[in-house]
């Protein structure tokens, strides 16, 4: 049974919400840290509910209302999303009130929205969705942990119209205290100069991606997600890669373009450009962490452009690291890692 990404939306960094040109217009930004273009939330939500929303929050409901009128679906047979790190605005601002009040009188408030299934529980709530509804927190895999779920319920014939999603939201306090463990650079750089550095720390980053997978085969489908697999700490990656594209029965050569999460950190990219010398040596390479910033749900911006590229027939020159091959792709791998430990694959196909 094959699975089919029928419509999708994504709040980021640049202009993706909504019918956009596909990265016509790049935002540049100056500093270590990504923020968010925000959509007209009122659009999405009742502006009393506006305001008791925190931002993370704000960013699921509108992308995934935003993915089902795109779908031209009301109600979802499910609600799955993948976050490592919840809802962090809400944590920060609970553990503040700890420290301030003494652990004496605390609100409860902060504490029921730091749920890390927050962001789900609204979206069924708002939709009236009584329906499958589950949240995975892996860390740099919690994203695909929640693609694997959704594609086993259309297997199992349990459901259709599945609505999946990554939400993450960077905040001051979080920002710092990553960037003292040193996962960001510690100075200002344009973001479209990301690669250009050989130093250490990457640009944080923050958002929302959503998608409806069915196993329904029409003309206005973004794209196929034909396969997925994450690996952890993979000893031998071009093999690993060589297998799954064997278990696909794809080759390399089959590749039109090949999606990669490199993030500008050093000794992050190096398993890129190993595998760019040698198992890309002759593949169209592109990036994408440069648009969106770093953050452990980050390759679900990544499958949001490379759905759009198979639909749009037509790859970025803003994504392009090289151009080896010509013409309109139609398959794509997307590859990824976060912090060199969980490692993802997700080769994506045209309809």
């Amino acid at each position: 049974m094959k699975v089919y990404i029928r419509s999708s939306a994504c709040i980021s960094a640049q202009n993706t919400f909504g019918d956009q040109p596909l990265f016509q217009d790049v935002v540049e930004s100056i500093g270590t840290r990504l923020n968010v273009i925000e959509p007209e939330y009122k659009q999405y939500i009742d502006p009393k509910l506006i305001r008791r929303m925190s931002h993370v929050i704000k960013m699921g409901v509108a992308a995934a209302k935003e993915c089902l009128a795109q779908g031209e679906t009301v109600m979802p047979g499910a609600i799955i999303t993948g976050t490592a790190f919840g809802c962090m605005e809400d944590t920060v601002t609970f553990l503040t009130r700890i420290i301030e009040l003494q652990e004496e009188m605390l609100p409860p408030t902060a504490f029921i929205q730091s749920t890390h299934n927050t962001v789900a529980a609204q979206i069924a709530l708002m939709l009236q969705c009584h329906n499958y509804n589950n949240t995975f927190v892996h860390k740099g895999i919690s994203f695909e942990s929640a693609l694997f779920d959704a594609i086993m319920l259309l297997k199992e014939q349990e459901t259709d119209n599945i609505l999946v999603g990554a939400t993450e939201e960077m905040v001051d306090t979080s920002f710092t205290v990553l960037t003292r463990l040193g996962l960001y650079k510690r100075f200002p750089l344009s973001n479209l100069n990301l690669y250009k550095t050989e130093t250490k720390g990457t640009i944080g980053g923050q958002g929302a991606a959503f998608f409806l997978l069915t196993d329904k085969v029409t003309d206005d489908n973004l794209a196929e997600l034909t396969a997925i697999k994450t690996l952890y700490k993979p000893v031998d990656l071009e093999a690993a890669i060589s297998a799954f594209l064997k278990e696909n029965e794809t080759d390399i050569a089959d590749i039109d373009l090949v999606i990669t999460g490199k993030n500008g950190d050093v000794n992050y990219d190096k398993p890129y450009k190993e595998l760019e010398a040698t198992l890309f040596k002759n593949s169209s390479v592109a990036n994408y962490k440069h648009l969106c910033g770093e953050y452990p749900t980050a390759n679900s911006f990544g499958l949001w452009l490379a759905a759009n590229i198979l639909k749009k027939g037509e790859a970025p020159m803003a994504i392009c690291q090289n151009q080896t091959k010509r013409g309109t792709p139609k398959k794509i791998l997307l590859y990824n890692h976060y912090q060199n430990k969980y490692h993802s694959l997700m080769l994506v196909s045209a309809i």
